[in-house]
């Protein structure tokens, strides 16, 4: 089980307290890991705040002092990508222990008017599909993309992909939804290891197969890899992740899972009891402290379970949502205690802001459109070192935003 801490001191701390030369250092910092909007609430908050008090104390990275979170989307990221470049349905986005934000997307979405300048014969200027797989420095520059369904046979590339996770050991876990398997990468692209077989399903039972992975965690401690096994599937299913060896699986409140459990999704009463088995298991993550929380998309809610898999908690969100649900992806603030949990939201259009300890919501943010700090089917999300939130858009939503924390 997982025991470690996020030290919430050093440089950001010291320079926050400090004085002078001290207040244009954290001014440097926002600029960089906050972009233009970051940066003019640093100023304020710096002004306002009593930054240069040797008594006034930083958050470290876990929202204000006493009070919600509060973000504000930052227009300047990420920058335009190279080569014409163009993302489809955003499926996924991490961000690494350095900061840097990793994206899958379908570029199968994409329409001939999107990428006209790579139909048969062109018929416009503009655009190329984007690899697979994108990966952005801090400042929301493209540093390398790699999966291209064009060039690369399908064993060798993520195809449908859907999920992703970096690990404590820098390799690239990317799901594929459609076709029921988990690639495991170098962090250039070269396949390691592939759990699950192309096109195969054998149940939610199978200790070799997987049913549309949609959601990847690994354990820094023991090296086990977590899937969400959600779109055919009805689990959470545990790997080594070395070997690729089955280690256990469990189903809604760590029972065994039964795919063929009747439940009405369609004509959702918000009224009765919920589902004991899991509707779409499509997003997890593994906190400081040793829990898993199991993002059950159509279920509307969030399961919490230890590693072994034992039931300790649910919170159902947004009752009433039918369609595709209302829990997509789980993220966590980077504080030690993983204060804040964030939710996001892809069938209402927002993410969810709730308090890990009794799993209560206390607020949210974004709303349906395409405008700035707006959501079409918000699908991705992840959380930097600074607290900042990345959320990528499925649909034809089709981009991803940086809400930096206030």
């Amino acid at each position: 089980m997982t025991r470690y801490t996020e030290d919430a001191t050093g440089e950001r701390q010291r320079a926050t307290t400090a004085t002078g030369d001290g207040v244009m250092k954290r001014i440097e910092q926002e600029r960089r890991h906050g972009g233009v909007a970051g940066l003019a609430a640093c100023v304020l908050a710096l002004a306002c705040s009593g930054a240069g008090d040797p008594d006034h104390a930083a958050v470290g990275g876990s929202g204000e002092a006493g009070g919600v979170p509060v973000f504000a989307v930052d227009p300047g990221w990420p920058r335009e990508m190279p080569d014409q470049w163009i993302m489809g349905s955003v499926t996924g986005v991490f961000v690494d222990v350095g900061d840097h934000v990793w994206v899958t997307h379908l570029p199968e979405t994409l329409t001939p008017e999107e990428t006209s300048a790579v139909q048969d014969p062109p018929i416009g200027t503009c655009c190329v599909p984007a690899p697979v797989v994108i990966e952005f420095d801090p400042e929301g520059n493209v540093v390398q993309g790699w999966g291209d369904p064009a060039t690369q046979d399908v064993s060798q590339f993520p195809r449908n992909a859907h999920g992703i996770f970096v690990d404590h050991n820098d390799y690239v876990w990317v799901g594929t939804y459609r076709h029921h398997r988990v690639m495991k990468f170098t962090r250039s692209g070269d396949l390691v290891m592939t759990i699950g077989r192309y096109d195969e399903n054998g149940g939610s039972d199978d200790t070799g197969l997987l049913g549309g992975p949609a959601g990847i965690w690994v354990d820094p401690e023991d090296n086990e890899v977590f899937i969400a096994d959600g779109y055919r599937n009805r689990r959470v299913v545990v790997f080594d992740g070395e070997t690729g060896a089955h280690l256990r699986h469990w189903g809604a409140y760590g029972d065994s899972p039964d795919d063929e459990y009747p439940y009405d999704y369609a004509n959702l009463d918000p009224d009765r009891s919920p589902p004991r088995q899991f509707s779409t298991v499509h997003g997890l993550a593994g906190s400081n402290d040793g829990l898993i929380y199991v993002a059950d998309r159509r279920g509307n809610r969030i399961q919490v379970f230890d590693q072994s898999g034992a039931f300790q908690a649910e919170k159902i969100v947004a009752p009433g949502t039918l369609a595709s649900g209302s829990a997509f992806v789980i993220a966590f603030s980077p504080d030690a205690e993983q204060r804040w949990l964030y939710l996001a939201d892809g069938t209402n259009h927002k993410v969810w802001i709730l308090s890990r300890t009794d799993l209560e919501i206390v607020g949210e943010f974004g709303r349906g459109g395409r405008q700035l700090g707006q959501f079409l089917r918000p699908h991705g999300m992840s959380v930097d070192s600074w607290g900042n939130i990345y959320v990528g858009e499925a649909s034809t939503g089709r981009r991803v935003q940086r809400f930096t924390l206030r």
